[in-house]
């Protein structure tokens, strides 16, 4: 099985944040919801070395801002605002993208 990419997390993010009447994600929601729309690898779910007690694809929720300026990000694509320090909001953009996608949201 291949890993989980920045992609798959930040649509995952998305669908949570669509989800949610105020349209936002939180870090500690992702954390806890992504599983239910991504599928890991072994390698994705393995601890990180440098945030014990941390698996290797939650580093993939901090890209999303990481990445902000990168060609394709979804910050970068205004699918998604990053929040400083609490999470991500979905844009109307990002809604556009879901509808356009076929991507189904439910409530979490």
């Amino acid at each position: 099985m291949a890993r989980a990419t920045e992609t798959d997390v930040a649509i995952a993010v998305m669908q949570i944040a669509a989800a949610r009447s105020d349209g936002f994600c939180s870090f500690n929601r992702a954390r806890a919801d992504v599983p239910k729309y991504v599928t890991f690898a072994a390698a994705d779910l393995k601890q990180s070395l440098k945030r014990p007690g941390e698996p290797m694809w939650h580093q993939l929720i901090r890209n999303i801002r990481s990445h902000h300026d990168a060609d394709g990000n979804f910050i970068d694509r205004g699918l998604l605002v990053h929040v400083s320090r609490k999470g991500y909001e979905i844009t109307a953009a990002g809604r556009a993208y879901l509808k356009k996608n076929g991507i189904i949201t439910f409530r979490t």
